[in-house]
């Protein structure tokens, strides 16, 4: 992997990047659509090529479980499984040890689980984290941590933090027992929402020179304002010659300010999710497509957007398909989304380019809050 900063905002710390990966180059900074099974929701390659996807994200936790480390080395990775081509970043499957806590039993070695599928059982490490990402085959993979839930006293958070740094360390010792040429590590900045655990673990995470970072713990019940500090707590501490990954942040304002941070990488199923139950981005904030009010709206859902669904269907069209229960509707709508948020990131850049980025987050963002005028029928 290798990454440069090429052009650097004078008047924030917004950055555009080159990432250049096994399995292509990604320009930055990105939003990258989550895949969680090898499949990103209701959408084939080749519509994610169409919307400009340069990354996909696929999860470690549920590909381990399902098809399974033998399926995938039998094709070569997740490259020859699902026929994608580009590049593939994993997570390390530390998150969904947080989300499903139930089932779960945190120790210095690991975390024993019971899988949500079919109650067996298991044994995550931070070294079978490792070798399990080796099989997926995924350009860049991510460390094992442990994502602190919110809120969380100190204490519990001093702790948490310490033992992802100790894993983080583990892991990369995992990593250099293999080919460190064919595929990255990131490690993951945890601290809850306390400025100097962020600054702890971002340093010590520093101090084993990864390839690249990634900032956890963020948008798991935390304001917006906690989250945007412990982001700049983290980026602060962070080397600017590596890339910087926001883990599960989606919505379009978060992005763009988390960009003004620093950050350069974005992934989230807030896009796919939302669309899902008719819930659009739009330049002028969102719309719920399910509501009576477009049952006649001949306008496509954004009338600046160029995706496949905007281009070809009205608001009209995708609200019928709601209300008799088409599938059509999640795909059309996962389209449109999903382009909102790559596009969105590739504005962000050329705004960086220019040295113009305050202004175009600005001007955005007075639209994105603004209401759209009704539709006069």
């Amino acid at each position: 992997m290798k990454f440069t900063v090429s052009h650097q905002d004078p008047h924030c710390q917004a950055r555009a990047g080159v990432l250049e990966l096994p399995h292509g180059t990604v320009e930055t900074p990105v939003f990258m659509p989550v895949g969680t099974q090898a499949s990103v929701k209701s959408l084939s390659n080749a519509e994610l090529e169409t919307l400009g996807a340069q990354i996909i994200l696929g999860n470690t936790f549920h590909l381990y479980l399902r098809p399974g480390t033998e399926v995938l080395d039998q094709f070569g990775g997740i490259h020859g499984f699902m026929g994608w081509k580009h590049p593939v970043l994993t997570d390390s499957g530390g998150f969904q040890v947080f989300s499903l806590s139930k089932l779960n039993k945190v120790s210095e070695e690991g975390v024993a689980f019971k899988s949500p599928f079919d109650g067996s059982a298991h044994f995550f490490t931070p070294e079978k984290a490792i070798d399990i990402q080796r099989s997926i085959g995924a350009d860049i993979m991510m460390c094992f941590d442990e994502c602190t839930e919110y809120p969380a006293s100190y204490d519990r958070a001093a702790f948490s933090t310490g033992l992802t740094t100790r894993w983080a360390r583990r892991c990369r010792e995992r990593w250099l027992e293999g080919d460190t040429g064919s595929q990255a590590l990131f490690g993951i900045v945890q601290g809850s929402v306390y400025e100097s655990l962020r600054q702890e673990s971002a340093q010590a995470l520093a101090e084993m020179d990864f390839p690249g970072y990634a900032i956890g713990g963020v948008s798991v019940g935390e304001s917006k304002e906690e989250m945007l500090a412990a982001t700049e707590w983290s980026t602060a501490e962070l080397p600017g010659d590596k890339p910087r990954y926001l883990m599960g942040v989606g919505a379009p304002d978060d992005l763009l300010n988390a960009i003004e941070r620093g950050v350069d990488m974005f992934d989230c199923v807030l896009p796919t999710r939302n669309a899902r139950h008719g819930n659009l981005f739009t330049r002028h904030g969102r719309i719920n497509i399910k509501n009576a009010r477009f049952a006649m709206d001949h306008r496509p859902v954004d009338e600046s957007c160029g995706c496949p669904s905007c281009r070809s269907h009205s608001r009209a069209y995708i609200h019928h398909l709601y209300r008799v229960g088409e599938l059509l509707a999640h795909r059309l709508n996962t389209l449109h989304n999903l382009h909102f948020m790559i596009q969105l990131a590739i504005r962000a850049r050329h705004a960086i380019c220019n040295g113009a980025y305050r202004h175009f987050k600005e001007a955005f963002l007075q639209d994105f809050h603004q209401e759209e005028t009704p539709t006069i029928l």
